[in-house]
């Protein structure tokens, strides 16, 4: 699959079926995650791969709008140090990590991290230190049933040239 399928064909995913993730697989997707695009070559992120049933169901229960990672079968969260373009790194290596999930032909939702109260409680059951700030929860898993894609905005709609 080329890489414009794949942008056309993600979509979150928020039902999983009880087959794990292959730890290849998850090594591929961080792979990913490592390679994207950082400011000024900082490199501020780690990345917490989690395939423990258990630890993903308590990091479910931490989340506000994330309770449906339960039914995940791993979990990559993304922590980065506090750099002045943390956020930016973090978002950018998120969706390289995303989009090597679709790649693998594995399902996946951006769980909101960074500013979120449940921040510090995912940091604490992960054992992260205080100085890296979270930046997304990835919820991962083969799909239960086959995603359809979402319709998105047409090109027409979205392209401007020279001024909005």
């Amino acid at each position: 699959m080329d890489a414009l399928d794949i942008f056309k064909s993600r979509i979150s995913v928020r039902e999983y079926g009880d087959k794990p993730v292959e730890k290849e697989k998850l090594e591929k997707m961080v792979d990913a995650g490592r390679l994207a695009p950082t400011a000024r070559g900082e490199q501020p992120w780690e990345f917490v791969v989690v395939t423990s049933k258990a630890k993903v169901r308590e990091l479910a229960e931490i989340t506000d709008h994330g309770k449906f990672m339960a039914g995940a079968t791993a979990a990559i969260v993304i922590f980065c140090k506090d750099t002045k373009y943390y956020l930016e790194d973090g978002c950018a290596a998120t969706e390289n990590v995303l989009l090597a999930a679709a790649a693998e032909g594995i399902a996946s939702c951006w769980i909101a991290g960074d500013k979120k109260e449940y921040g510090a409680g995912i940091a604490k059951a992960l054992a992260v230190p205080d100085c890296y700030k979270l930046i997304s929860i990835l919820s991962l898993g083969y799909p239960k049933a086959k995603p359809e894609p979402h319709l998105k905005r047409n090109l027409k709609e979205v392209i401007h040239w020279e001024k909005f």
